[in-house]
């Protein structure tokens, strides 16, 4: 299925995030120079708006992953490739988005991904708590009809497969309107999460992993190289494994009580829509069970990280480059 075409580009003076670059404080964002604003977390990296009136309305992801300007390129050419796939060849629609290169006061290089920053209240897992109970089952069927565009496209491409992180915080529900809040059929979604770009090329990842190892704890590297980076990988290749990521990530979302509903509608999807794809049905149990090997995993990573900022920090007198998440709620 053929899309629209890429949403316009967002281009930026690159001279402002310089400045808000020299008065960063990664420990504390919204005590910068020029302060910045968490809009959401994820496992790895912190979504932020920046207070200065030239970057109004855009958000923003900062990867302090390279070593070397020379790593920024590639890095891009796949970013930019895997959105192209998603907007022109899958047909899944983007919000408009570009980015900034730039070099730290230490020297690092610096990667700035820019997005257009969307109403908060529509995002998936803003949207469900304010949607109707009886509507939540649909918005994750609409989901589970984007999801099906990768692996339709990828069941007829030979050589070339794409991967996808479904989960509902990647979504925005366009036109959504929180004081009358409603999905239907017809409503469009916008997916948002193109900072890891996911594909494979006559099976080899054009993603070099070994970019996002960087951001983990280094007295941990080997371990989390051996026992979950395949896991992390390969799992978004997998129809079954991304639609139960979906349902069993309503238990971070403080929605558990929805999964029966979500694990039938899955089901239901798979037996009707999706057929051809074979997919065996999901087991409430199962959802269960990933989950909470996922939250041990993200739970103790971040744990370490933090751990590890405040070695380099206190003990070693080290600058930590990375914006870590909050502390994260779970059940």
């Amino acid at each position: 299925m053929k899309g629209e075409g890429m949403p316009e580009t967002i281009r930026v003076d690159p001279g402002i995030l310089e400045e808000f670059e020299r008065g960063l404080d990664p420990r504390h964002p919204e005590r910068s120079r020029i302060p910045a604003r968490v809009l959401g977390y994820g496992e790895i990296s912190t979504v932020f708006e920046i207070g200065a009136p030239a970057l109004e309305g855009l958000a923003f992801k900062r990867l302090p992953v390279f070593k070397e300007q020379a790593e920024i390129k590639p890095y891009i050419r796949i970013y930019e490739e895997y959105n192209r796939l998603l907007a022109e060849e899958l047909g899944i629609s983007l919000p408009s988005h570009g980015h900034a290169e730039l070099t730290s006061l230490q020297g690092r290089p610096i990667l700035y991904l820019i997005q257009e920053q969307l109403p908060a209240e529509s995002i998936g897992n803003r949207a469900i708590h304010l949607l109707p109970d009886s509507q939540v089952p649909l918005l994750v069927r609409l989901i589970l009809r984007e999801l099906r565009k990768v692996w339709d496209f990828n069941r007829s491409h030979f050589g070339l497969e794409v991967a996808i992180d479904g989960q509902v915080s990647n979504w925005s529900l366009v036109g959504f309107d929180p004081s009358a809040p409603r999905v239907d059929e017809g409503t469009r979604l916008l997916y948002m999460d193109t900072s890891t770009p996911l594909f494979r090329v006559n099976g080899v990842e054009q993603l070099d992993p070994e970019l996002f190892l960087r951001s983990a704890p280094s007295f941990l590297v080997w371990l989390i190289r051996l026992l979950f980076l395949e896991d992390v990988m390969t799992r978004y290749y997998d129809f079954r494994l991304v639609a139960i990521d979906l349902i069993a990530n309503f238990h971070k979302e403080q929605r558990p009580e929805l999964i029966p509903a979500l694990v039938e509608t899955a089901n239901e999807f798979f037996a009707e829509e999706a057929r051809e794809h074979g997919i065996e049905p999901i087991e409430e149990k199962e959802v269960a069970s990933y989950y909470r090997e996922d939250a041990l995993i993200w739970t103790l990573y971040l744990a370490l990280r933090r751990l590890d900022r405040f070695l380099r920090n206190r003990i070693l007198r080290r600058d930590y480059p990375y914006i870590l998440p909050g502390r994260i709620r779970r059940r």
